[in-house]
């Protein structure tokens, strides 16, 4: 039974980082949409995926910033974001910045809904979405963007690989150890204990 455990925990943590940071786009995904609190180095993979996609258009989603560390005067991470990827080439389709209220919790959600009645006024017959986020965090964003967008579009998912361990390996490092297990425990709250107000409703967006 040891022996069991232990292979069972060995397998797990071999295949934690994979399970936890998917690669499935949507087919025919035509729009991509950027997390934008990922970092400098995760936005130019994120501009690659938009080259390597074909995409029509980038949306870039993010509250608002804190001022004394808004260097740039953007506000909020949306538009950071939106800048980044401009300043770093991505120059071939539109990069269009969707930002979210403040919000003290469910800043993905909130600014998946965001994204939900971007998409509602400038383009309701869109199908298939794909969603770009950061490592592990992806499967729980992916996640909470189903919730917000139910049956009426498809989102897919892309995540960039960290820069601070190696995801092969990642319980060999602190960095890696506390993210992984953060976002794994976090993803597990997620799916027992999030639930979504009803969809359009005031509650759904209770940080304005």
């Amino acid at each position: 039974m040891l022996a069991v455990a232990v292979a069972l925990a060995a397998g797990l943590a071999l295949s934690a980082f994979a399970l936890m940071a998917p690669q499935a786009p949507a087919p025919g995904a035509r729009t991509l949409v950027v997390e934008g609190w990922i970092d400098r180095a995760e936005l130019r993979h994120a501009a690659a995926a938009a080259r390597k996609g074909r995409y029509d258009r980038v949306l870039t989603t993010g509250g608002p910033i804190e001022p004394e560390i808004d260097l740039g005067d953007r506000k909020n991470l949306a538009a950071r974001a939106a800048a980044e990827l401009r300043a770093i080439g991505l120059t071939e389709v539109p990069v269009i910045a969707v930002p979210a209220p403040a919000s003290a919790q469910d800043r993905t959600y909130l600014s998946a809904v965001m994204v939900r009645e971007w998409v509602a006024q400038n383009d309701p017959a869109l199908a298939s979405l794909d969603l770009y986020s950061a490592g592990v965090h992806a499967r729980r964003s992916w996640l909470v963007y189903r919730m917000a967008f139910g049956d009426a579009v498809e989102v897919g998912v892309l995540s960039a690989p960290p820069t601070h361990y190696d995801p092969p390996r990642w319980w060999t490092t602190s960095t890696g150890v506390k993210t992984v297990i953060g976002e794994a425990i976090s993803l597990a709250w997620t799916k027992c204990c999030f639930w979504p107000a009803p969809k359009g409703s005031h509650e759904e967006r209770w940080s304005r």
